[in-house]
């Protein structure tokens, strides 16, 4: 395209121990808007163990040391906030992207733990985790904003703020326009902080033995944000999750390039029995699940021995409706994708519980559903105090 503008830069720093699910909710959501995306890990190698699972980066901090970013944003995670704290090269970007006047952010305990030391919130409205405000209030003017933009610095809450902290960022690189297409695509909450709502039809108590055991099964252009809030939420859970690889190797490229590892290949995973089978979306995975033979199988047997499975997004329309897995059920999908589904009369539900199964709408949608699998083996009051701790709900 002749005259297009160059993609504006953008550097996401992980560590072992950043919070996963804001790395790659901002990665995600910078990259769909056109962002030219560095994740840069501050280890000594590239691949990082994040909060709940692994994360590859692309390059080391140090080689982008004489890089110029339009943005620079750090994720969260307590440890990994202090990790990130500690690297000299980070710090230096950090402090001269401040000095030229251009957009720094950062999330949770990222801008009391490395933001606040470095002196680059000094006389600015800043917000952080819950736990970190006393800390933030010695290094800015702490408010309790769920995103707070002041001049060029950007700072949000947790996990649970992490898709409106990456729309607002998007908005500081291409305007309003451009972040409310994201957020309408990704199918984004407008009451963001309030109760979310599960629909829920022919109840069924979701028994499992003690811990849940649950399969979540990953491929080659799977939704990243999808797979790694249902993993992670699952997993504070304290559920016992096996993320299986349907490729022929556990590193898979997601579908907006950030590379994720499974814990096992499905062959290995499909020897084992699960209290739930939830298949994350992407429209590059979903035909890909839609193939395999073996976790079809899996999932007719989930269903025929009445133990629950559930999908997101583009998975309800191109895996289970055509194996006949929503056979006399209702469920949601992607807006794009309802089309598809036989039983269109619960489509404008976020999530949707129908006895055994579970089915939900897009990135936006998946915090909610989650937290929907939470409440179903655990009870509302332990997924709303997850949601609290997040921040998804107001604390």
């Amino acid at each position: 395209m002749a005259g297009a503008s160059p993609a504006k830069k953008v550097l996401v720093p992980i560590a072992n121990a950043t919070e996963r699910i804001e790395a790659v909710t901002i990665i995600d959501v910078l990259r769909r808007a056109g962002a030219d995306v560095t994740v840069a890990s501050v280890e000594k190698q590239l691949r990082v163990e994040a909060c709940n699972g692994v994360i590859i980066a692309d390059v080391l901090i140090s080689d982008c040391r004489k890089s110029v970013f339009d943005l620079i944003t750090l994720p969260g995670g307590v440890l990994g906030a202090a990790n990130l704290k500690t690297n000299e090269v980070l710090e230096s970007l950090v402090k001269k992207q401040a000095a030229d006047g251009k957009p720094y952010a950062a999330i949770c305990a990222s801008p009391a733990m490395a933001f606040g030391p470095w002196g680059v919130l000094k006389g600015l409205k800043a917000t952080g985790h819950p736990l970190y405000m006393e800390q933030l209030a010695s290094s800015a003017i702490a408010v309790e904003s769920r995103v707070q933009v002041d001049g060029k610095a950007v700072t949000s809450r947790g996990p649970g703020t992490a898709m409106e902290f990456a729309v607002a960022l998007v908005e500081q690189l291409y305007g309003k326009e451009k972040a409310d297409e994201i957020s309408e695509l990704l199918v984004m909450r407008s009451n963001h902080g309030d109760e979310y709502i599960i629909t829920e039809l022919n109840p069924v108590e979701w028994t499992p033995n003690d811990s849940p055991k649950i399969l979540v099964p990953i491929a080659n252009g799977t939704e990243e944000m999808e797979a790694v809030m249902i993993i992670d939420i699952l997993r504070r859970a304290k559920a016992n999750v096996v993320v299986a690889s349907v490729e022929d190797q556990l590193e898979i490229v997601a579908s907006c390039e950030v590379k994720l590892e499974a814990d096992v290949l499905l062959d290995e995973a499909a020897k084992l029995s699960y209290d739930l089978i939830v298949l994350p979306g992407g429209l590059g995975s979903a035909p890909t699940f839609a193939k395999s033979e073996k976790l079809v199988n899996m999932l007719k047997k989930q269903r025929d021995s009445q133990r629950p499975y559930g999908a997101i997004c583009a998975s309800p329309a191109v895996v289970l409706e055509p194996h006949g897995l929503l056979k006399g059920k209702k469920a949601t999908a992607f807006p794009a994708m309802c089309d598809k589904l036989s039983d269109k009369s619960e489509i404008e539900n976020r999530v949707v519980v129908d006895g055994n199964l579970i089915t939900s709408r897009a990135p936006g949608t998946s915090m909610e559903f989650a937290l929907g699998i939470v409440e179903k083996f655990l009870g509302r009051k332990e997924a709303i105090e997850s949601a609290k701790i997040m921040v998804f709900v107001h604390p």
